[in-house]
């Protein structure tokens, strides 16, 4: 049997404004290999926005990955555009298909979409890829009785270990090795993704999964190892949700990846940092720590239920900088509340810490599908979402790089809002000028 597994390709805007590809397509990878270990022929097949349409006659089944909302205008396209035969089995999962799957059967109209953790439920969906009856399926959603129809879900596996690594040998190798991305450096690397899910409830974060699973240190040494030996990759960066969530994990795979002399980055929380953790870090490799800082305001912090405070942001900084780790920050500006006033603040923060930041991201608020503030549109006056009366259908505009609408308040909000971001943006590039990417 021969499956396509399908994604879109993303790209994001590097300070200096070049595009560049984001970190491999994790989804489709561990699924795609989840079939292979199942004796299935598989293909990877990446969308992009100048080739949509593609003759898909040879295959028996179609697994869309669905990687973000932005991207879901991307398969709508494809799906109806490309050449399908009528006995083909469309599957979809992935983000978008795990926030709508009622909305994804109606506007994609496949045989099934996927619920959640997809490495058993893609396979125990193609032993009914000739009756189409999932009733028996945990996790998935289709047409019953003319409606669509959720099973029970499926709950998560305890044990990711067990599941394949992903099948990076199905795209081309510049897809996932670079040397342009290890902060300033032209190292060899790759992502890999160290667990899935996280705990914590920031209204802008679009984690739905609040269960966290992790990989043990054993598990994350032999990938490592196959990329060393396959790829002769100089260091990883880590991709997901925060890093530092539980320490005796982190401690596990420090201690399991040591000798291998690689270079790493990560990202954490300013809360979960240490002293003993970062040195246990950086002796295993550690150079660089993406920490999410994302404003100087306490009121905006409060707002976003980050349920950090300004003095944790400090204290972290100094405690990786003195580990000799160096610190990336992430900045959200433009959440709902935010105005001159609490940009300055901001501004006032980095002026104090900016000798203990090596680089920022500066991102500008946008309400992802999935979210809290996305799914409360009421509390925060939102618009131009799904439920919204001025929807225009765009789900294009939900992506984090390219971001300049109007999400919440009246016009006056927007304007403050916009001419605050510019001058927090001008500072940024003053402090720390766009000579890298990031």
């Amino acid at each position: 049997m021969k499956i396509a597994v399908i994604y879109p390709e993303v790209m994001e805007i590097a300070r200096y404004k070049t595009k560049r590809k984001e970190f491999p397509p994790f989804g489709a990878l561990y699924i795609a290999a989840a079939l292979e270990e199942h004796g299935y022929i598989v293909e990877i097949i990446k969308l992009t926005t100048d080739n949509l349409i593609y003759d898909f006659s040879d295959y028996d089944a179609l697994a869309f990955s669905i990687s973000s909302s932005a991207t879901f205008n991307m398969f709508v396209e494809c799906r109806f555009k490309s050449k399908i035969k009528d006995k083909t089995l469309i599957m979809v999962g992935g983000i978008h298909a795990n926030l709508f799957p009622e909305q994804t059967l109606i506007d994609l109209k496949p045989h099934v979409v996927g619920i959640g953790e997809g490495e058993i439920t893609i396979i125990e969906i193609l032993k009914e890829i000739h009756t189409k009856n999932f009733n028996k399926i945990e996790g998935v959603c289709f047409i019953k009785d003319g409606k669509p129809f959720r099973t029970l879900p499926r709950k998560l596996n305890k044990n990711i270990d067990g599941f394949p690594l992903p099948a990076r040998h199905l795209i081309p190798q510049d897809d996932f090795i670079m040397n342009n991305r290890m902060s300033n450096t032209d190292l060899l690397m790759t992502h890999i993704m160290p667990g899935r899910g996280c705990p914590f409830p920031c209204r802008f974060c679009a984690s739905s999964q609040t269960q966290v699973q992790y990989r043990s240190g054993k598990n994350i040494r032999q990938e490592l190892v196959h990329l060393i030996e396959n790829y002769k990759i100089e260091g990883f960066s880590v991709v997901g949700n925060d890093f530092i969530l539980n320490k005796g994990n982190v401690q596990d795979i420090c201690d399991s990846i040591q000798d291998l002399n690689l270079s790493w980055s990560t990202l954490s929380r300013v809360d979960r940092v240490d002293s003993d953790i970062l040195l246990r870090m950086k002796n295993s490799g550690c150079y660089e720590l993406d920490l999410g800082v994302e404003t100087g305001s306490q009121k905006i912090l409060d707002a976003m239920k980050k349920k950090i405070n300004i003095s944790q942001i400090k204290e972290s900084l100094k405690l990786t900088f003195e580990t000799g780790i160096k610190n990336k920050i992430f900045l959200i500006h433009g959440f709902p509340g935010e105005n001159h006033e609490t940009t300055m603040e901001t501004i006032n923060l980095l002026e104090k810490v900016g000798h203990l930041i090596d680089r920022i991201s500066l991102f500008r608020f946008v309400p992802l599908p999935g979210t809290y503030v996305y799914n409360n549109p009421k509390e925060y006056n939102l618009r131009g979402t799904l439920n919204s009366p001025n929807w225009d259908g765009d789900w294009g505009k939900f992506h984090i790089h390219h971001n300049h609408y109007h999400w919440w308040g009246n016009d006056n909000d927007f304007k403050e809002t916009s001419d605050s971001y510019e001058i927090l943006s001008k500072y940024i590039e003053s402090k720390w000028p766009p000579k890298y990417e990031i």
